[in-house]
């Protein structure tokens, strides 16, 4: 069965018969809406505009697809990210020509680092105006090449359908990405035979799934030789759906497990095995471990600066087993002494069968002893401040205990998005979605949205900075029309909060363009909330914390937005500053760990 669209004359020829493809004569741009709704979209999130208008006639008749008016190609871009985070499922954003797509630009390069699957949809000049600088035309295709998995540039609309399919296919399969179609709107207007299946024309591309069994015995033998071991655990296990092969590979080996900024509640926080998030403003034990191990293994991740500190001391010691989906990253940054391409949930699967069938098991008693004394000695903590005033990392850990872990929190990037990660447990993989590779400012209200529609059971938390939430503050208005009740914690600090930190630290407390003025109330977020239609809540007080995030708990039919008030001089702690060894953090200001002196 298929929800017919509305026609302009009748069908040429409908097939009945099971074994043949469906084939229906109607306009490149009924074409596109019948192929979405084929692959399953149910929401898309966009904005319509001269050349992709010719689209959005046949998406008014569509009863399979809903699309979201937002206000902004960014907040489209970044809800389809959150969606697609959310649900596992591909998420859709649609734009017209010209300022409309390079405004989409954006999220497509944070979903490209982040390895996010989503079809970004955009609108062209017709094909005989292609190059000839025409009204609102940009060369989106090859703007957003070195950001896209793959793109498309549609002129022919019998090309539509096997594209739309093409497109989701390589945006979901292999590494997760974004995919571009981007469609004159001649091939949009004109008629075509629409015929469902399409043949894929996809010659070269096989995405390698299944190990090599010889890496796979080859990792397992080191394994079982390694004295200080560490499993070093990226999003590409959550992008795996691996969480629970995560969990009995640890507990069958026994070793230390850190999540990184992208995989926070793959395995769970509450986890005896657990040493938090490693980088730059990752725990101590977890950077110490690192730093000290004799082997880490490697599982979908990239080993980028972030993690790594100065890459020429990152490890010293350490063997590595480095396993990922996606071949380019294999020794990429750090050789790899034993590579492994595939899927996570295939390599971990596959490691506990060659581990269960070794003959000796790995002695890691030492090992732990050494880190449960940076555990103790190094617990993540913070300063309170005597004028009375919120620290917002008590914040983070009122919410993590009101909300519980079942909800979803999403962050943008900045000194709100480390607090949200460090002092919010996260026991489920996927309840933290936030902008990792590229730290995009205003993700977390957009991606909330987007989470919220594809996962309307759950409870929503966008944790954002005051700087990032002016950024996309008028998805707001989209939430409150289109009936998404998401909660968001504003962390007011009057600042663009991290880079006044290096101001403070590096540039000697210059504080050059970091003051936002919101001590003016510039703007009152509070009455800007109830402008737009939300709950507008405002907390200045510690006292207080916890009777406002239950009041906000408690409304659950329009968006709530709190402004936290907290002091502009918090900081993020631990630090690795940018270019550093990670032997070089500091938990406070100038106080380093002492690290045991090497065997």
């Amino acid at each position: 069965m298929f929800y017919a669209v509305k026609q302009a004359q009748p069908p040429n020829k409908l097939s009945h018969t099971r074994n043949e493809p469906m084939t229906e004569q109607m306009t490149g741009a009924q074409a596109l809406v019948r192929a979405l709704e084929h692959v399953g979209v149910d929401t898309v999130f966009g904005i319509p505009g001269g050349a992709i208008l010719p689209a959005y006639d046949p998406l008014y008749d569509s009863v399979k697809v809903r699309h979201v008016l937002v206000r902004h190609e960014q907040g489209a871009g970044h809800a389809a990210q959150g969606y697609a985070q959310a649900t596992g499922r591909v998420g859709v954003c649609m734009a017209t020509s010209g300022p409309g797509a390079t405004n989409l630009v954006t999220p497509i390069a944070d979903a490209y680092m982040d390895s996010v699957p989503i079809v970004a949809i955009t609108g062209q000049v017709t094909s005989d105006a292609i190059g000839t600088d025409a009204f609102q035309e940009a060369d989106i295709s090859g703007i957003t090449m070195p950001i896209t998995k793959h793109n498309f540039l549609v002129t022919d609309p019998a090309d539509i359908a096997r594209t739309i399919a093409e497109a989701f296919h390589i945006a979901s399969t292999g590494r997760p990405g974004p995919v571009l179609v981007d469609i004159s709107k001649d091939a949009l207007t004109n008629r075509t035979t629409f015929q469902w299946p399409p043949v894929m024309q996809l010659p070269g591309y096989r995405p390698v799934t299944r190990p090599h069994s010889k890496q796979i015995r080859e990792a397992a033998k080191l394994i079982a030789e390694a004295r200080r071991p560490v499993l070093y655990v990226g999003g590409g296990v959550h992008k795996a759906g691996a969480s629970a092969e995560l969990l009995a590979f640890a507990e069958l080996t026994g070793i230390p497990v850190v999540t990184t900024l992208m995989a926070r509640g793959t395995f769970p926080d509450s986890h005896r095995q657990h040493l938090g998030m490693p980088g730059m403003h990752g725990s101590v034990p977890a950077v110490g471990a690192l730093q000290r191990a004799d082997l880490i293994v490697g599982l979908g991740v990239r080993f980028d600066d972030r993690v790594t500190g100065n890459l020429d001391s990152f490890a010293p010691h350490a063997k590595v087993v480095h396993a990922d989906i996606d071949p380019a990253e294999i020794s990429k940054n750090r050789h790899a002494d034993v590579p492994i391409v595939g899927d996570c949930k295939e390599v971990i699967t596959e490691l506990i069968n060659a581990v269960r069938n070794e003959d000796r098991k790995g002695d890691y008693s030492e090992w732990w002893r050494q880190l449960d004394a940076y555990r103790e000695t190094y617990p993540l903590g913070y300063t309170e401040f005597e004028d009375g005033s919120i620290a917002p990392q008590y914040v983070m850990q009122r919410l993590s205990a009101i909300v519980g872990p079942d909800a979803i929190f999403t962050a943008g990037v900045g000194q709100h998005q480390m607090w949200a990660a460090q002092f919010i447990g996260y026991e489920n993989p996927g309840s933290f979605i936030n902008s990792g590779g590229a730290g995009t400012m205003g993700f977390a209200l957009p991606a909330a949205m987007g989470a919220k529609m594809g996962r309307p059971e759950a409870t929503v938390w966008a944790v954002d900075g005051d700087g990032c939430f002016q950024m996309t503050n008028q998805e707001l208005a989209t939430c409150a029309i289109e009936g998404v009740p998401i909660k968001v914690a504003i962390i007011n600090n009057g600042n663009l909060g991290m880079v006044r930190q290096w101001q403070t630290l590096f540039y000697n407390q210059r504080y050059s363009n970091t003051n936002l003025q919101t001590v003016r109330r510039i703007p009152d977020f509070v009455k800007l909330a109830e402008a737009y239609g939300c709950v507008g809540l405002r907390c200045e007080r510690p006292e207080d914390v916890d009777a406002i995030i239950e009041k906000a708990m408690e409304i659950n039919d329009v968006p709530v937005v709190i402004d936290f008030v907290v002091h502009e001089d918090a900081m993020v702690w631990p630090m690795v500053a940018a270019g550093t060894s990670n032997d070089d953090i500091k938990f406070a200001r100038d106080m380093a760990p002492v690290w045991d002196s090497e065997d």
